[in-house]
C-alpha cells in the first residue's frame, strides 16, 4: 500500500518511522505473539496478575516477593525490539501499580522494579514509567487476526484492574491511531503536490484527509459508550499518573539501585493522550503553531516522551511542510475549503478532548491522593492547556 504513494524530500516512507498506513503509529508486529524468556517471562506472568492483586491493597509486597532479581534478567540490550517493547508494557504497569496501587502513595521504587525499568527505557530511548506507547501503541492485539482492526476486533494485553471501561478507553485510542494511518500515508503526496504547485492534487488529498478525520472524530465520539466517567476517574485514571508536577509526589520518585540516579528522586510526566503523535503531526503538516508561553513548554516536553522514530516523523513533517503558505497564496476557494476542513477537524478533535476532560475528570470528586481534578495525568493544568491549543488551532482557519 505504502509503495503506491510518493515519498517527498523531507518525508520518508512510513516504515522508516516505524509506522504503517493501516496502523499509523501502532506497533507493526503481533504483540500477542512476542515471546519473552527467562526472568523477563517470569516478570510478565507477575504483571498479568495485577487485576487480581490490585484490589487487595497489598500490591507492593506481592511484587517485591515475586519479581526476579535484576541479576536474574538477561541484558535488556540483548532483547529484540519487540521483546523490549513487550517487557516495557509489563514493567511500566507494575511500576505504576507499585507507586499508586495502595491507599498511601509511595515515592520509592524498589530495585526489582527500578533497575529493569530503567534498563528497558534506556534500550528504547524512552522514560522509565508508563508512557502512551506502552499503554496504547504496544499494548493491543487483534481478537481474530484474519479480520481487520476495528473496535469490535481488538483487545488490551496488559491491564491494571481490567474491566470494560479500562479496556474501552484504550481500545478507542487504538482504533483512532489505526485510522490516522490513512491520513499519514498521504502526507508525502500532499507535500509533492505543493512542490509541483498542483492545486487540484493538493485539494484531492486534503479532501480525502478530511474524510478520514470525520471517521477519527466519529470513533472519539464513542468513548462514553463503554467507558463511564465515574469509573474512569476512580478505577482507570489513578494508575496512569506520573511524578512530575503531581501534588502527591512533589519531588518525584527514587529509583533504588539505579547507579546514575543515586538517591535523588526523579520526576517524569505521566501517560497522557497528549503524548500521541497524531495531532502534532497534523499541526506540523498544516503549519499550526502554538504561542510560546508556559503551556507551550508542556507541549515541547511531551514531545520527548514519544518513541524516537515518531518524533522524527513529526519533526520531518514540520521541517518540510510548506502547505499553509501554498494554500494561502493559491487563492483557490476549493483548495482553501479542503485545507480549512482539516483545520476544523483537528479543532473538533481538540474540542471533544476538552469536553471529555471536563466530564471525565474536572467534574469528578477530589478524593484519592494524586488523582487531582485540576492536574492532568501528564502533570499539566489540562483544562487551560487543551482549551488554548484548541483555540490556537481554530485561529489558523484561512
Amino acid at each position: 500500500m505504502e509503495n503506491a504513494h510518493a515519498t517527498h524530500q523531507g518525508i520518508r516512507p512510513l516504515a522508516e518511522y516505524d509506522m504503517s498506513s493501516d496502523g499509523g503509529f501502532l506497533c507493526r508486529y503481533d504483540a500477542a505473539k512476542v515471546k519473552l524468556s527467562g526472568g523477563w517471562a517470569d516478570a510478565a506472568s507477575v504483571a498479568r496478575q495485577l487485576p487480581q492483586v490490585l484490589p487487595s491493597n497489598r500490591v507492593r509486597s506481592f511484587l517485591e516477593a515475586r519479581l526476579p532479581h535484576p541479576d536474574d534478567l538477561s541484558d535488556a540490550q540483548a532483547l529484540t525490539d519487540e521483546q523490549a517493547r513487550m517487557a516495557t508494557v509489563h514493567y511500566t504497569f507494575m511500576v505504576q501499580s507499585y507507586v499508586w496501587g495502595e491507599t498511601e502513595v509511595t515515592n520509592r521504587l524498589p530495585a526489582v522494579l527500578a533497575v529493569p525499568m530503567v534498563a528497558l527505557a534506556d534500550r528504547l530511548g524512552q522514560q522509565p514509567l508508563l508512557t502512551y506507547s506502552s499503554y496504547v501503541l504496544d499494548n493491543w492485539a487483534l481478537i481474530d487476526p484474519a479480520k481487520p482492526l476495528g473496535l469490535d476486533n481488538i483487545q488490551m494485553l496488559q491491564n491494571f484492574l481490567g474491566g470494560q471501561d479500562e479496556a474501552w478507553f484504550v481500545m478507542v485510542h487504538v482504533a483512532i491511531e489505526a485510522q490516522a494511518g490513512k491520513v499519514f500515508e498521504r502526507f508525502a503526496d500532499i507535500q509533492a503536490a505543493v512542490t509541483h504547485k498542483d492545486q487540484q492534487q493538493a485539494r484531492a488529498q486534503l479532501e480525502h484527509s478530511a474524510e478520514v478525520w470525520a471517521k477519527i472524530n466519529a470513533l472519539f465520539d464513542r468513548m462514553p459508550e463503554r467507558c463511564d466517567p465515574y469509573i474512569y476517574f476512580e478505577r482507570v485514571r489513578p494508575y496512569i499518573h506520573g511524578w512530575k508536577d503531581n501534588p502527591a509526589l512533589p519531588d518525584g520518585v527514587v529509583y533504588e539501585g539505579v547507579e546514575r540516579y543515586g538517591s535523588a528522586a526523579q520526576a517524569f510526566r505521566g501517560q497522557t493522550g497528549s503524548q500521541s503523535s497524531i495531532v502534532p503531526s497534523m499541526d506540523a503538516l498544516l503549519g499550526v503553531g502554538h504561542a510560546a508561553d508556559p503551556l507551550r513548554e508542556y507541549l515541547d516536553q511531551l514531545h520527548a516522551y514519544r518513541p524516537g522514530p515518531h518524533r522524527r516523523f513529526v519533526d520531518d513533517v514540520r521541517a518540510s511542510s510548506t502547505l499553509r503558505g501554498f494554500v494561502a497564496s493559491a487563492g483557490d476557494a476549493g483548495l482553501t475549503d479542503a485545507y480549512n476542513a482539516n483545520i476544523q477537524a483537528v479543532a473538533d478533535f481538540r474540542t471533544r478532548h476538552l469536553e471529555y476532560a471536563a466530564s471525565y475528570i474536572n467534574k469528578q470528586g477530589k478524593r484519592a491522593a494524586g488523582n487531582d481534578t485540576e492536574v492532568g495525568t501528564g502533570g499539566t493544568p489540562f483544562m487551560r492547556y487543551l482549551k488554548k491549543h484548541r483555540d490556537e488551532t481554530q485561529a489558523n482557519l484561512l
